[in-house]
């Protein structure tokens, strides 16, 4: 079972050594297919010696099954800049490369906020299929919410161990992140002619606070899932309000 890891990169120069580093305990080689970045991202992924590829973006989604279609093995192994592998994670990867039972393999991921490991606002486990046979799997969903999936049935297995995720380092990045993907998903939404009333506007930001801070548990993780609970309705906010201005434009 020879991997191939791949990661999608735009300015990552933050993120993209933890992830490469990870990547080399399991992987044989590793692509990096990145958006023109204007940081230290290139100069980083060249010291480690990893194949470095330019590729303009053109979505989330689209980027990625064209990385995916990269890789020359079998089995390819998609992370995000932002992730890294843990230890146990790691050696349930090297355990099963003799003898893999299955056609895809998800994982547990763990996200740190700001300095905080997030255990509950239906943060966590988040799992993620990131391990699979090329041929047999592709990434779908709607931008900027991807998803890698099997095109046909068949066995996903979750391993043992969690793949880190060091999403926002600060609020402002949490704000920036907000404003970028709501925008993505608002206009995917218009693209696809859905509307939103002022009405539903707020039932889904209330929806979304009670959900993340209530059902999900977000109180357990204290001021930060509080904080977590209230941008993730703004975050619902903006979509819905982008799409409803792409609306009124239209007309």
């Amino acid at each position: 079972m020879n991997i191939t890891g791949v990661i999608i990169t735009f300015n990552e120069e933050r993120n993209i050594e933890r992830c490469i580093q990870s990547l080399k305990k399991v992987c044989g080689k590793i692509i990096v297919l990145d958006s023109f970045s204007t940081d230290r991202t290139e100069e980083i992924c060249r010291m480690h010696n990893v194949t470095f590829i330019q590729h303009a973006f053109d979505g989330h989604i689209q980027q990625k099954n064209r990385a995916l279609k990269l890789a020359e093995t079998d089995w390819v192994l998609s992370l995000d800049a932002d992730e890294a592998l843990t230890d146990e994670l790691s050696a349930s990867i090297l355990n099963l490369k003799v003898n893999p039972s299955a056609q895809a393999y998800a994982f547990n991921r763990l996200t740190n906020y700001c300095g905080h490991w997030v255990k509950h606002c239906g943060w966590y486990p988040d799992t993620k299929t990131r391990l699979v046979m090329k041929d047999r799997a592709h990434w779908t969903g709607v931008n900027p919410h991807d998803r890698l999936e099997l095109i046909q049935p068949g066995k996903v297995q979750t391993l043992n161990g969690d793949l880190l995720h060091y999403s926002y380092y600060t609020k402002e990045d949490h704000f920036k992140q907000i404003d970028y993907f709501g925008k993505i998903a608002a206009n995917e939404l218009f693209q696809q002619g859905k509307s939103c009333s002022i009405f539903m506007l707020y039932l889904k930001v209330c929806n979304q606070f009670v959900k993340s801070f209530w059902i999900k548990l977000g109180i357990l993780d204290g001021k930060t899932g509080l904080l977590i609970s209230i941008r993730s309705a703004y975050a619902t906010y903006v979509k819905y309000q982008t799409l409803r201005s792409l609306n009124a434009k239209s007309k």
